[in-house]
């Protein structure tokens, strides 16, 4: 079985470790700046054969490049992972001033989180690159998913995402109810950290 990606799939794996080294350099440079890491973990994956070809299904697309590569925009995922609130901020900032690096969506999850406690900051971007794309253009257009999260967030979405998918759980109106009060919780934890951040920050330049 051919590829659902076609002859494009090197092409995504350059773009995914473009943005990987272009990460890895801001790291190092507010590590010189800071003394810390802006974040904790940097995971990327190229979605599975499989993974496309069930989604092109449950959408009711063909399994081509262009549904993979054009109708369906998560080829690419990048989670990016921070101890701190503020370094997801600051990375997004860092995200904008890329070069041939265009935002096409944006949905901030941290300050308006889902109706079950979910936080995240989800983006899509659309990088123009020097190989071709789908569309036949010699400076092809490929998109990527990124999503940022603390710790806090990715542990609860981690615990979230398996507990949701367990069969013939019963009070499951209480566990609802339970994961939002933990989501919360975890929330608050963060604004505190980051508070303390700040306060330590603040007292070493002080002195």
């Amino acid at each position: 079985m051919n590829s659902i990606y076609g002859e494009f799939y090197p092409y995504l794996e350059q773009v995914m470790n473009r943005l990987r080294r272009e990460m890895e350099e801001y790291d190092r440079k507010v590590f010189a700046e800071t003394g810390e890491h802006i974040y904790e973990h940097f995971i990327t994956r190229i979605k599975s054969e499989d993974s496309m070809r069930e989604k092109c299904a449950r959408k009711g697309l063909p399994e081509t490049p262009h549904s993979a590569l054009r109708e369906l925009r998560d080829s690419i995922g990048i989670r990016i992972v921070t101890a701190f609130r503020d370094d997801i901020y600051n990375i997004i900032d860092e995200i904008r001033r890329m070069k041939n690096v265009e935002i096409v969506e944006e949905k901030d999850y941290i300050r308006h989180a889902k109706a079950n406690g979910y936080r995240s900051y989800h983006m899509i971007l659309l990088v123009t690159t020097s190989y071709p794309d789908v569309d036949g253009n010699a400076n092809g257009r490929y998109y990527v998913e990124i999503q940022l999260r603390t710790i806090a967030m990715d542990s609860w979405a981690s615990l979230e995402h398996k507990m949701k998918y367990k069969k013939n759980v019963e009070d499951t109106e209480l566990i609802v109810s339970e994961l939002k009060r933990c989501a919360d919780e975890l929330a608050a934890c963060d604004v505190s950290m980051q508070t303390i951040r700040k306060l330590i920050m603040g007292h070493d330049s002080l002195r």
